[in-house]
């Protein structure tokens, strides 16, 4: 079964972390929810509590065989503040493990050079300073797959990106099958 680690700090953004979570765990993939704080409970940006499974320290990051980033400006700041998970990140990439990131967070990527001269996407606000940084954009796509490296847009594209981890994790027969019962309400 494979095992997805979602990342959160202060000021993640609510909806980008909690909705992957939820549509994974649909799937029935085995999530942990992890802390990069000194505490499991977060403030997201919304001043919503989040209460993570783990801390950042207490994992083991070979366990898992993808890492995902919400992001919130605040959040991702914290994220990227984060040495060790830097270090994985870039580790995952050039193992080809799956490492995915959402509105602001894929800056993290684009920081470590891991998006230069490849497809991808964030929030709008980012894309001239991606492209400043050799990223291909591609505007009008909601998620991009770009082999191991997933990217999406921002908080209304969360579905979307859930569905993406899915469809990396699990096939595209059953991101398709959760796609239609999560729209009908049958699960």
């Amino acid at each position: 079964m494979a095992k997805v680690a979602v990342f959160i700090a202060d000021g993640s953004e609510e909806v980008e972390a909690i909705t992957p979570v939820d549509l994974l765990r649909r799937a029935k993939v085995d999530v942990d929810v992890v802390s990069v704080m000194n505490t499991l409970e977060i403030t997201a940006s919304r001043n919503v509590k989040i209460t993570a499974d783990k801390l950042i320290g207490d994992i083991n990051f070979d366990e898992y065989d993808l890492l995902v980033l919400p992001g919130g400006v605040k959040g991702t700041n914290n994220l990227n503040a984060t040495e060790i998970l830097k270090e994985q990140i870039v580790k995952f990439n050039e193992q080809g493990k799956g490492i995915a990131a959402i509105c602001a967070a894929p800056t993290v990527f684009a920081g470590l050079g891991l998006l230069k001269g490849k497809d991808s996407t964030c929030n709008p606000g980012f894309w001239e300073a991606f492209r400043a940084g050799g990223a291909n954009v591609i505007e009008d796509s909601k998620v991009v797959v770009n082999g191991n490296i997933i990217t999406s847009q921002a908080m209304g594209t969360s579905v979307d990106f859930g569905l993406a981890l899915v469809g990396y994790l699990c096939g595209e027969e059953a991101k398709e099958e959760l796609r239609k019962n999560v729209r009908f309400g049958a699960l």
